[in-house]
């Protein structure tokens, strides 16, 4: 498990910096299965997780969110049949804080914790 679901985010505002390049290739290493893509020019991590119907992605959804609102730290959730699509970005920085591998790794902790 990565050290990183260990960790709290820290308060961000418009004016903190995004990761380094070095920093991304550093932190990337501790969540490898998250893509790094970039939408409307702003970089985020996004992840599909897949699972076996509507209910319980519906409560993974709802361990995510739980997650999210515990750090006040929010991403964008797409809830389908048996998938669930999520994207960690930090909305003030326009791009990716640490926060983002933070909360990203706590997801996978968070899926890997399903029945």
């Amino acid at each position: 498990m990565s050290e990183l679901t260990q960790q709290s985010c820290e308060a961000c505002r418009a004016g903190t910096p995004t990761v380094s390049e070095s920093e991304k290739l550093t932190l990337k290493k501790e969540v490898p299965d998250w893509e790094i893509v970039e939408i409307d020019g702003e970089e985020q991590l996004h992840k599909v997780f897949k699972l076996k119907n509507f209910a319980q992605a519906q409560a993974f959804t709802n361990k995510v969110a739980d997650l999210a609102e515990a750090e006040d730290h929010h991403p964008a959730i797409l809830l389908e049949y048996g998938k669930v699509t999520v994207s960690w970005w930090t909305h003030s920085i326009g791009g990716l804080h640490k926060n983002d591998f933070v909360m990203a790794a706590k997801t996978d902790a968070a899926f890997n914790d399903m029945p």
